[in-house]
């Protein structure tokens, strides 16, 4: 009688994943996790990015979700620890049972919770955000990408801004991680003056001893890679030192609270770079009205309409698979987004109909809002753009975008 009841068990267990497509979470709603900075150096983003993701989000589910279901949005703080956040990506997924993570800002943070915690659980990971060039080559089981460009691009285009500013010295204060260090050996490797690099630790309350070293070797220009909490204090010292007043500045140091902190008139006219969407496409188009609507304007701050894409192709991704599975997702990743397929854009409407094509059977590209978000076999965007901007009357103007393509 145990066998008869045990071969009559697991017959019904192959009929139930049979019919629930291989997806034993029939009915349960996609639970994407979003894993940011919300109370450090970078807290300004989290909420910033965040309003993206759940864009995404709210179009997808007013298109009756992703396999029938709703699609949640589940928050994680990484505090810019590496430590926290590899607990906080255990958390989502061993405890709130997330189907893939959005994040984090840090990529030194993206890597490690990928190799220790996302990749042997199975959950792919899209950074809308990570931006060093050795993220390229982390250890990930193809589980981590990315919607944004590497810091090759911007990189090189930073350099280029310092020699049309006309400085053929320039000294570099950057955060000593995965996106300092690549940001400044790109800089040092593409700007054709002289330079000083220097980095600077977590921690740190002064600024002086690196700054003083830095202005030693008569550089015209201090460029800060840092993150906006970290620049506040530098670059206050070092214009009230009297050692640098001028200043080149990144994605991470584009930001209004600097502008708060340091005094409008001390940074007016200073110029920087930072990933953008480049000229307005079709879903550029639709994203920003969409946006405005909900939001009144758009985001100062980078990376928000690169949420948005991360989230929907994870939804896509999820669609075309017929499951949750974080593995089949990942499969299906490069896929709904590739060069192949019918165009398909951000917006309420763009979605909608991009969800129902997937449905379908019809092979879909996603064209994102903030990129275009074909990937090679690293999790990298191959092309896209870099923004140069003006800190100007209190506050940050778009100047201008340089298109970028990964050799």
């Amino acid at each position: 009688m145990k066998k008869i009841g045990l071969s009559l068990t697991l017959a019904c267990l192959i009929v139930a994943v049979a019919a629930c497509g291989d997806d034993d979470e029939s009915g349960a709603p996609l639970r994407l996790g979003f894993l940011m900075d919300y109370s450090d150096d970078l807290a300004e983003w989290g909420p910033a990015i965040e309003t993206g993701v759940r864009l995404a989000v709210e179009h997808a589910n007013a298109a009756d979700g992703v396999l029938g279901r709703p699609v949640e949005v589940v928050l994680g703080d990484t505090r810019l620890s590496i430590e926290t956040g590899v607990a906080e990506a255990r958390r989502l997924i061993e405890d709130e049972g997330v189907h893939a993570i959005i994040g984090p800002i840090d990529d030194a943070i993206a890597i490690a919770i990928v190799r220790e915690v996302a990749a042997p659980a199975g959950v792919p990971v899209i950074s809308p955000a990570s931006t060093s060039p050795l993220f390229s080559k982390a250890d990930d089981d193809g589980f981590l990408f990315r919607t944004t460009l590497s810091d090759v691009g911007q990189g090189e285009v930073l350099a280029g801004l310092a020699a049309d500013r006309g400085f053929a010295n320039v000294a570099l204060l950057y955060v000593n991680n995965p996106y300092g260090q690549g940001m400044a050996e790109v800089f040092e490797g593409a700007f054709a003056g002289d330079s000083l690099a220097i980095a600077f630790d977590y921690g740190q309350t002064t600024y002086l001893p690196q700054l003083r070293r830095l202005a030693s070797e008569g550089a015209e220009a201090l460029v800060a890679i840092a993150y906006p909490r970290q620049a506040q204090v530098f670059v206050r010292e070092a214009i009230e030192s009297g050692l640098f007043d001028q200043f080149l500045f990144v994605d991470g140091t584009k930001s209004p609270d600097l502008i708060e902190a340091v005094g409008a008139e001390h940074l007016e006219g200073m110029r920087g770079t930072a990933p953008t969407g480049g000229p307005e496409t079709p879903s550029t188009r639709a994203w920003n009205a969409a946006y405005v609507e909900k939001h009144v304007a758009l985001p100062s701050l980078p990376f928000v309409r690169e949420g948005y894409d991360a989230a929907v192709v994870l939804m896509l991704a999820a669609e075309a698979a017929g499951s949750t599975d974080g593995r089949r997702m990942r499969d299906r990743l490069v896929g709904v987004a590739g060069p192949d397929g019918e165009t398909v854009i951000a917006g309420a409407d763009g979605i909608a109909r991009a969800l129902g094509l997937v449905r379908d059977g019809v092979e879909v590209n996603y064209e994102g809002a903030g990129s275009s978000v074909d990937w090679n076999g690293d999790g990298d965007v191959v092309r896209g753009w870099v923004g140069i901007w003006e800190y100007r009357d209190g506050g940050i103007v778009e100047l201008s975008e340089q298109p970028f393509a990964l050799p």
